[in-house]
């Protein structure tokens, strides 16, 4: 993904909410739940893993929204643009939309998540592996 001094920077639409990033993501993944469909009005989201101390926030705050029990988004207050999730249970862990990197290009996704709520219009072909929901809840789908 990035070395271990990586320095990612990143924000919203307009600029208001800027953020950056230090040291290697823990993980990154593409996410098909309903849930994140919805937070975002895309057919899957592409998550970075970090952990929360590694994010700086710059400029406005971003609003933080309970969007269900035990999860946390946050979104730019002016432009709407959807930037993290915390979920209890990754406590401590911060995942930002890589998308709102400046370059998500220096992400490298290694695995598809909640490939059972996957959109029968999606078409997978990147051969990463996929999991019905999560890696540490069962084995890679062979599907």
């Amino acid at each position: 993904m990035t070395s271990e001094s990586a320095i990612m920077e990143g924000g919203c639409g307009c600029g208001v909410v800027r953020y950056r990033v230090t040291g290697a993501p823990q993980w990154a993944s593409h996410c098909h739940c309903r849930d994140c469909r919805h937070a975002t009005g895309a057919p899957y989201v592409t998550y970075v893993g970090l952990l929360a101390p590694q994010v700086a926030w710059r400029g406005q705050a971003p609003v933080r929204y309970p969007s269900s029990p035990g999860v946390t988004r946050s979104f730019c207050g002016k432009c709407g643009t959807p930037l993290t999730y915390e979920g209890d249970r990754w406590p401590g862990e911060l995942h930002i939309l890589a998308a709102t990197l400046d370059d998500p290009g220096l992400i490298t996704p290694q695995a598809h998540v909640y490939v059972g709520q996957k959109l029968p219009w999606v078409q997978l072909s990147d051969g990463l592996p996929r999991f019905r929901t999560l890696p540490r809840e069962g084995p890679a789908l062979t599907e």
